[in-house]
């Protein structure tokens, strides 16, 4: 089985050297063929997005939004007209449902198998091969491709047809997003009140509002690290997708709608590039302080 991959951004190419490092054979390509160089210098090849599509029986992407995707995968001279009938297309990209329903429809048309895989863990579970998987498509591809997605990640869950990947990635994204700023405010009050948040942190980490994200999250806030894991633009662009996605299924989200809002005020104060644990500097912004310092 050859395996392709296209998109050798923040989480695509520590993805693909993973599946390398798995013994696949695996080719990839990205509009810009030099960030190709590490895949190739672990044991990959690289080649065209056509080379890609007519070489592999299973082609991945992860890309930026859906315009993006569906621009590589359907538009003119697109990867799923050169992709083999009975290939599968396993798209890791997060995108709006309707996006993945579309692609599947398009890729269908080929004979091409679909899965939207939206992945959580950002950068560090990418490299170390920990990302959670959230699957929608048909069982009978899910069970074939899985071995695939747990050489890059520690779980992989189908939730259902084709866009129950990416609903399920909306859920994910709107509580890292909530517990993000809820973390925030509460070492910011930690530290207004003459609390070391080093101490709040180590006190409750075990208890019932311990995470994954106050683990991941409240050190780095406490530091003033705001080297990106996942940019702050790139979770702005998740919760437009959720709020689309909300707001045509008639859910409400206002939680979702008012930490959009920080991100976006952080976004226009240089902050767009940051990691999203860089809202507490919103909150640093507003009480005068900088927490842990």
């Amino acid at each position: 089985m050859k395996i392709g991959f296209i998109g050798m951004g923040i989480m695509g190419k520590p993805m693909a050297l993973n599946l390398v490092k798995a013994g696949y054979e695996v080719m990839v390509s990205n509009r810009s063929m030099d960030k190709c160089r590490a895949v190739v210098a672990a044991g990959g090849t690289c080649g065209s997005y056509r080379e890609v599509a007519e070489q592999c029986d299973v082609v991945f992407t992860m890309l930026p939004n859906g315009p993006q995707v569906k621009e590589v995968m359907l538009g003119e001279d697109g990867v799923a007209a050169h992709m083999k009938p009975g290939a599968v297309y396993i798209d890791t990209s997060s995108i709006n449902p309707v996006d993945a329903k579309e692609l599947c429809r398009g890729v269908a048309a080929y004979g091409v198998e679909m899965l939207d895989a939206p992945v959580s863990g950002g950068e560090p579970k990418a490299i170390d091969g920990t990302l959670a998987f959230m699957v929608g498509g048909k069982q009978e591809v899910f069970d074939r491709c899985k071995p695939l997605l747990l050489a890059m990640g520690a779980s992989a869950v189908r939730c259902g047809d084709v866009g129950a990947g990416n609903t399920t990635k909306l859920a994910n994204q709107i509580i890292v997003a909530c517990n993000i700023r809820a973390l925030a405010e509460a070492l910011t009050l930690a530290q207004k009140a003459g609390v070391d948040p080093n101490l709040v942190f180590d006190a409750i980490r075990g208890g019932l509002a311990g995470s994954t994200v106050m683990n991941a999250k409240a050190p780095m806030m406490i530091a003033g690290n705001d080297k990106p894991g996942f940019k702050i633009d790139l979770h702005i662009k998740d919760l437009n997708n959720a709020l689309d996605c909300a707001h045509a299924v008639g859910a409400p989200v206002p939680m979702t709608a008012s930490v959009q809002e920080l991100f976006q005020w952080m976004h226009n104060h240089e902050g767009g590039q940051k990691d999203h644990s860089a809202i507490a500097q919103y909150y640093e912004y507003l009480s005068g302080i900088q927490i842990g310092r």
